[in-house]
């Protein structure tokens, strides 16, 4: 707004005058300053106040006076004294007609027909008249911008414009809006002056009048501002306006803006109340343009990023303007840079000497100057980047200068050259001319000799050279992405670079700076990071060497990286760096992948085992040596090594090659419980270093991923146990090993006192309980001797389960050992973990009175399920170790036969899992074989019957008592133990299920298995391919344990199956011979009693199948000459009337059954034992339905 020039505007100090009512300081203004101010002085002066406080009283005195000297007041009084009621309704009037009329102007309410032009009416009128005139102007600019839907107008008006008369029309206006603030709004009333010449003018008048209104105003005119106020004349003459607004209230020019940002309109606004923008205390770091710019481009909104991107973009297409707001910014921009650039000739540090061969025209920047300096780069890589700045040529140039300068060795200086060296790459435009690409060349020389000195003097590990070495490893593998994902990264900012813009650096890169061999050397020669972290940011050797590995550079030029892979490790702390999971990857890829298939040779070295076992190993005082954080990356790196060594056999053998695997010796030194253990109270430390050893775990070492374990884990480390810890004092006794053993040697007479260690060491953690492992395990045999109470066998069960989650498999191995036989402990055997691992059948050759002490046996089932786990682990790793370096001595010939070629039998797959089936049958048959009764316990009444005869009992409704000691017996124990090993091994494979029944096993134990074992009842599946076995033994025991199954699982399932064995029954009638008849129909016939019982629409089938079997029986005796008629006819009468069989009375026979003693019915004829057998079945199903009545 240059038509407001000349005109003198409302000063900050008068203006905070006024909004604080400051008397004294309204008292000392000038009277053109106090004139501007009159109408809120003389309104303040006449108006009633609602302040009737002394001190205000005397504030009005003092403005009296002050106003008393002043001619313009008279007029203003005037102004005041009319009737503004009337004059509001005419003007509501006059819109009304307005509004009727279309707009148009013709007729107006408020002022007659005018005699002269608008300027002598108003010197001429009185001040009703001017009210008038000026309300009525007024009120014609105020429609005409509502109704112009946001197209700008400039309208010409004679009464704003005269500059005789501005300061009685300022008056004026100010007068209406003050007395009529609801037909004039102060925001409409701003809106409207926007379009009239010299409206800033009046409108700075206006606001210093209503100083309340500040706000108020400002938000109004920036809420219905244009988003880019430099590309039109309505944006630049609201962004003017604004300017003087903010220049009278400099105080809050920072929020409005603030508002501008808020509501993303007048860019250019914000940008010039920043550099109008004074602060009281310099900042000597960045100054406030730098800041604000920053702010908006690199902020999180991305709508102010684009808004504002959009202004920098706008301003570019128009032609260079001294007054464009854009220019302007640049220009202070570019004086700021010129400002903080090296104006000496002078290298810094210690190494003068060696760089005089480099050129002596760098000069050194300022260390009070390097952060701003920083701050400009960063803005101008957002300007360019984001906002699309196309600098100027002085611009590049003195960019140049700025970034080829060289810091002082501090933090803040190893920042700067990190962001110049990522803006050439960013922006490599800027090097135009072959002096500058000279001089880009000589800077990055400088670098490279100066980073290690740069990362002594400045104390940080992150430092420019690694940021270097990577870039070079980027270009010489090609990696472009990654080159601009890391400028990107090291920027903080997003820019779209193109890959073809780096073709430049490249050359220079791989040729003139580092080629590929100066690279390795130079990588394998960085020191390591020391204590290294995720707390430590930027850019590390261990990015170097991690691209480096990937791109097989240390093979292919022969440079040995093992040891400093190994070092970097063993300085490694928590939070764990993201890189070093990635790190160990490649390095075990490159060790296991020959760089060529034409070298295979070309592969790095593995780790060495005794370099392994320094990490693992105790320092002074017991202490580890290393970090928790370096064992568990060595552990992950052992496993994944094993892993991918398994999974690459087969390329290797391609190539001869056969990298060697460690040793079974190394892995049992190993604590890998204890670690992962450890790891799991660190996940969010270690990142996914936790279920990455979860997941190699599970594939290589099944046994230590036990959900009982897991489960175990949960108690001894929940809260619970550790409030029984919180009771063991300081000063509790602490017991000796030694102190255990003897007391473990003087069992039973020294009970109590080991009772009161072995609750002291429940109190124990289990890492704790680590050196008391040896006298717990060694002196388990004492245990066996009778008179030892149970309890001490209970507590050591528990102190077991502690120690089995850190320490499981060298516990497994000790205890084993431990409960030998007594006529192997004399010979002093002693199994290893390899050996339990091929043969886990030798847990179950422990002493034989372990199957008698449930605590124990409890123990030898645990290791049991877990050497089956290591042992499956085993085989498939030793199968896929050797299957295709031993393929060829591996197969078999086929006899021989001429014109076919040798093919194997059977495949290497197929046999181990031949072996591994008949492990695990093996382990379920002794399993089975421990639950049968001894010799002494028989005597002693023990029946493996019970079970199921009891349910039986209840359900009959029988009343029938359970032997005494039958279910508080240590064999019931020991059978509810064996039963839930086995349901768990049927459950995890039914195909072991399938497999022992199979083979089959003693008849007395079925009740047992069906009773005990839930998972039984997948028998169901399989029984009638069990029935169509040739072999008579296993259709009697598919009969037996269907009539058991029926009894407890009565399914629909179960009846399909037993109409299918009634079926096979008397199909089998008809084709055994005499001797096979008896042998099955003996064992058989009373099973047909838990069909029925099971299944009573199956009676008559049953019947049926009964009278058939007698009939043929009684057709071979009669063959003999003698009479079975009575018999046979019996067997009609119980067929056709059950019913009557027994007596409503008493229950008595009415066909009484003659009786027979043992002796009499062996040495019958099997014929006739077979028809006894028959009629005594059918007396049994009559009896239980009957019962079930």
């Amino acid at each position: 707004m240059a038509d407001s020039t000349g005109l003198q505007f409302v000063s900050p100090y008068a203006f905070e005058a006024m909004q604080k009512v400051d008397v004294v300081r309204l008292a000392a203004l000038s009277d053109p300053e106090l004139r501007l101010l009159l109408p809120c002085l003389v309104r303040m002066a006449l108006c009633a106040p609602a302040d009737q406080s002394q001190a205000w009283a005397q504030d009005k005195k003092l403005i009296l006076r002050l106003l008393s000297g002043v001619e313009a007041v008279n007029s203003i009084v005037a102004l005041l004294s009319v009737d503004f009621h009337a004059l509001e309704q005419d003007a509501r009037k006059e819109q009304q007609l307005r509004h009727k009329a279309g707009g148009s102007n013709g007729e107006s309410i408020l002022v007659s027909q005018l005699q002269h032009g608008l300027t002598l009416e108003f010197e001429h009128s009185d001040p009703l008249r001017r009210l008038r005139l000026t309300l009525s102007e007024l009120l014609a600019i105020m429609n005409k911008v509502a109704d112009s839907n946001g197209e700008f107008f400039l309208k010409s008006s004679e009464l704003f414009e005269s500059p005789v008369y501005l300061e009685e029309v300022a008056d004026v206006l100010c007068i209406l809006q003050a007395e009529l603030p609801s037909l004039l709004p102060i925001v409409d009333v701003a809106e409207a002056l926007l379009h009239v010449r010299n409206g800033d003018w009046f409108l700075c008048l206006l606001v210093a009048n209503v100083p309340d209104s500040f706000n108020e105003v400002c938000r109004g005119l920036i809420k219905n501002g244009e988003r880019q106020d430099e590309e039109s004349v309505s944006g630049r003459r609201r962004t003017e306006a604004l300017r003087q607004l903010c220049q009278m209230n400099p105080s809050q020019a920072l929020n409005i803006r603030a508002m501008v940002v808020e509501e993303c309109h007048l860019p250019g606004l914000g940008v010039a109340l920043t550099l109008d923008y004074k602060p009281d205390t310099a900042d000597e770091a960045v100054s406030p343009l730098v800041s604000y710019v920053s702010g908006l481009l690199l902020g999180t909104n991305g709508k102010v990023r684009t808004w504002f991107s959009m202004f920098i973009r706008n301003g570019q297409q128009r032609k260079r303007e001294s007054s464009s707001v854009l220019w302007q910014m640049r220009r202070q921009l570019l004086l700021e840079l010129v400002a903080i650039l090296p104006r000496s000739r002078s290298t810094h540090g210690p190494n003068d000497s060696d760089m005089e061969d480099v050129g002596s025209g760098y000069s050194g920047l300022r260390e009070e100057y390097v952060v701003k300096a920083s701050a400009l780069l960063r803005l101008y890589c957002a300007l360019m980047g984001i906002a699309g700045l196309r600098p100027t040529d002085e611009e590049a140039e003195q960019l140049l200068q700025l970034m080829t300068s060289r810091p002082p060795a501090t933090p803040a200086g190893v920042r700067f050259v990190s962001l110049s060296f990522c803006k050439l790459l960013a922006f490599p435009n800027l090097v135009s001319t072959p002096e500058q690409e000279q001089l880009m060349v000589m800077w990055l020389s400088w670098m490279i000799k100066e980073e290690e000195y740069f990362e002594s003097a400045a104390g940080v590990s992150a430092s420019f050279g690694e940021m270097l070495l990577l870039v070079a490893m980027y270009f010489h593998s090609n990696q472009l992405s990654s080159i601009i994902e890391l400028v990107c990264s090291t920027l903080g900012m997003k820019i779209a670079i193109k890959p073809s813009s780096l073709s430049k650096m490249k050359t220079i890169f791989t040729q003139e700076i580092f080629t590929e061999q100066v690279v390795t050397a130079h990588a394998v020669r960085v020191a390591v990071t020391n204590n290294l972290s995720a707390n430590i940011t930027g850019f590390l050797p261990i990015h170097c060497i991690y691209q480096l590995l990937r791109s097989r550079a240390f093979t292919k030029h022969k440079v040995s990286i093992k040891d400093w892979i190994y070092r970097q490790l063993c300085e490694t702390t928590t939070p764990i760096h993201t890189q070093l999971i990635p790190l160990i990857d490649a390095y075990i890829n490159s060790i296991l992948t020959p760089a060529s298939k034409a070298n295979p040779e070309a592969t790095n070295q593995p780790v060495t085992e005794q370099e392994i076992l320094n990490v693992f190993q105790s320092g002074r005082g017991g202490r580890a040596r290393y970090t928790i954080t370096t064992q568990l990356l060595i552990l992950y790196y052992i496993l994944s090594y094993e892993e991918n060594l398994l999974a690459s056999t087969k390329q290797l053998a391609l190539m001869q090659k056969k990298p060697k695997s460690y040793s079974a010796a190394l892995m049992d030194q190993i604590p890998i419980k204890y670690l992962v253990t450890q790891a799991l109270g660190l996940q969010q430390e270690l990142g996914g270093l936790h279920s990455a050893l979860l997941r190699l775990l599970a594939t290589n070492y099944p046994h230590l991923c036990l959900v009982e374990d897991w489960m175990c884990e949960e108690e001894v480390t929940g809260t619970l146990p550790l409030l029984r810890r919180m009771m063991l004092t300081s000063n509790t006794c602490r017991y000796t090993q030694s102190q255990l053993h003897q007391a473990f040697q003087k069992l039973p007479s020294s009970s109590p006192r080991l009772m009161r260690i072995l609750e002291h060491l429940t109190l124990l953690s289990p890492g704790d309980l680590i050196p008391y492992a040896d006298a717990l395990t060694a002196s388990m045999a004492l245990l066996l001797e009778p008179a030892v109470p149970r309890r001490i066998l209970q507590t050591l069960n528990k102190l077991w389960m502690g120690l089995n989650t850190v320490m499981p498999r060298r516990l497994w191995v000790m205890t084993v050992n431990a409960l030998q036989p007594s006529a192997k402990l004399l010979r002093q055997q002693r199994y290893s973990q390899n050996d339990l691992m091929v043969d886990p059948l030798i847990v179950l050759r422990c002493d034989k009175r372990v199957y008698r002490c449930p605590p124990l046996m409890d123990i030898v089932l645990h290791m049991l399920n877990g050497y089956l786990l290591a042992s499956k682990a085993y085989l498939h790793c030793h199968l896929k170790e050797t299957a295709d370096f031993d393929r060829q001595s591996q197969t078999v010939s086929n006899l021989g036969l001429p014109g076919q070629p040798d093919t194997p039998e059977v495949t290497r797959e197929e046999l181990k899992n031949a072996l591994l089936a008949a492990q695990d049958s093996a382990a379920v048959q002794i399993l089975l074989e421990v639950c049968l009764p001894t010799c002494e316990e028989q005597q002693l009444g023990a029946n493996t019957e019970s079970l199921l005869r009891s349910m039986r009992s209840t359900t009959m409704g029988g009343d029938e008592a359970e032997p005494e000691g039958g279910l508080l017996s240590d064999l019931r124990e020991v059978q509810c133990l064996i039963c839930c090993m086995l349901h768990q091994m049927f459950i995890a494979d039914p195909n072991i299920a399938k497999l022992v029944h199979f083979q089959g096993y003693p008849q007395a134990l079925l009740p047992l298995t069906v009773a005990g074992i839930p998972s039984i009842h997948i028998c169901l599946d399989f029984i009638p391919e069990l029935l169509a076995q040739p072999q008579l033994e296993k259709q009697i025991f598919a009969i037996q344990l269907l009539s058991y199954l029926c009894t407890q699982y009565a399914l629909p399932k179960s009846l399909s199956v037993a109409r299918l064995a009634i079926s096979v029954m008397g199909t089998l009638l008809t084709v055994l011979t005499h001797a096979k008849r008896f042998s099955f129909f003996m064992p058989t016939l009373p099973c047909l009693v838990a069909f029925c019982q099971a299944f009573p629409p199956l009676y008559d089938d049953v019947a049926a199948l009964l009278v058939q079997v007698g009939q043929v029986c009684a057709s071979d005796v009669a063959t003999k000459a003698r009479d079975i008629d009575p018999l046979i006819a019996r067997l009609q009468y119980l067929k056709e009337k059950p019913q009557e069989v027994l007596s409503p009375g008493g229950g008595s026979s009415k066909l009484s059954l003659p009786q027979r003693t043992a002796e009499e019915l062996v040495g019958a004829d099997p014929d006739v034992q077979l028809c006894y057998r028959v009629e005594a079945t059918f007396m049994d199903i009559i009896s239980s339905s009957l019962h079930g009545l």
